[in-house]
């Protein structure tokens, strides 16, 4: 009996080292509704720092939320600190609102603008890194370079949208719904004004509800491609092929927007960064899927970028 225990004791030690990481993990609070994850190189002194920002809903800094459980933020941050990059991602103050029961409609898209800057300027104030990156997944991508005017070393836009809000609301119920259409156009229209209104379907409740309409009016003043237009950092923009809400037209307009951005369209990827085989329905169940890869490419274009 021993000899088998001795046995299991060097397994688990051999076992332990084939799962070594290159880099030490630690929770940081930035304040009171920010909270994340920051991964450091072992092997690197003072390495650039990439800020990982989600994108719409409740995402926590792994990239989750309900119905979508996928881990893509937090593979996305461990491959780039393999590469030798620290990396911070963090919980959108939506997580800790609704967790303490504070979650409520005066909530603007602003605030989490705030809190992007929050995040850049807690660490620069550290002075511990080479460089510092804002990394903006989705709606994150808008967050990010907006956040990125206030001085950091360079913005890479991930599945990010090239126009407002609105347009892309109106054009997917133009291409799901059509029989709403004129009514969404309508609402918008209202919101333009900065006005809200009560005339609208149920149906269009779930998005354009008077609860929500606050956030939108905030939301859609901000234009992706003028934004980019004005950054005068170096720009890496990203798309995957396979991405079924953000297609490779919006990284070219975003790439027209600001000429001297890279852009990098990636086979294959789909919206939560991983690399799909096969139809719409197995594109859109692997969001609710944790054992896929993030697409080597994606972390091999962004460490090229971020370390060159």
């Amino acid at each position: 009996m021993k000899h088998y225990i001795n046995f299991a004791i060097v397994l688990l030690l051999f076992s332990s080292k084939g799962f070594s990481q290159n880099f030490t993990a630690k929770e940081i609070a930035v304040n009171t509704l920010i909270e994340g994850t920051l991964l450091v190189p072992n092997a690197v002194e003072q390495p650039a720092l990439a800020i990982i920002i989600a994108g719409s809903g409740p995402v926590d800094r792994n990239g989750n939320q309900n119905f979508a459980r996928n881990n893509s933020l937090k593979k996305l941050a461990e491959g780039l600190t393999n590469n030798g990059i620290a990396t911070f991602r963090y919980d959108k103050r939506t997580i800790k609102l609704i967790a303490t029961g504070k979650l409520d409609n005066t909530i603007m898209f602003d605030d989490f603008v705030t809190d992007a800057i929050e995040v850049v300027n807690y660490f620069k104030s550290q002075n511990t890194y080479s460089k510092i990156y804002i990394i903006g997944h989705s709606q994150g991508s808008l967050i990010g370079m907006i956040a990125a005017e206030k001085d950091v070393d360079g913005f890479i836009s991930i599945a990010g949208a090239s126009q407002t809000i609105d347009k892309i609301i109106i054009k997917q119920v133009e291409q799901t719904a059509p029989a709403y259409l004129e009514d969404t156009k309508k609402i918008f229209s209202i919101l333009q004004e900065g006005k809200t209104t009560s005339n609208y379907p149920p149906v269009l409740s779930s998005f354009l509800g008077k609860d929500i309409q606050p956030f939108m009016i905030n939301w859609m003043q901000y234009n992706p491609q003028d934004i980019l237009k004005s950054l005068q950092i170096p720009i890496l923009i990203v798309n995957g092929t396979n991405d079924l809400q953000v297609g490779v037209e919006d990284a070219n307009r975003l790439k027209d927007s600001n000429p001297s951005a890279e852009l990098k369209l990636i086979d294959k990827m789909n919206h939560v960064l991983f690399s799909i085989e096969g139809d719409d329905l197995v594109n859109f169940k692997s969001y609710n899927e944790s054992h896929h890869k993030v697409t080597p490419e994606l972390i091999d274009t962004i460490s090229s970028f971020i370390t060159k």
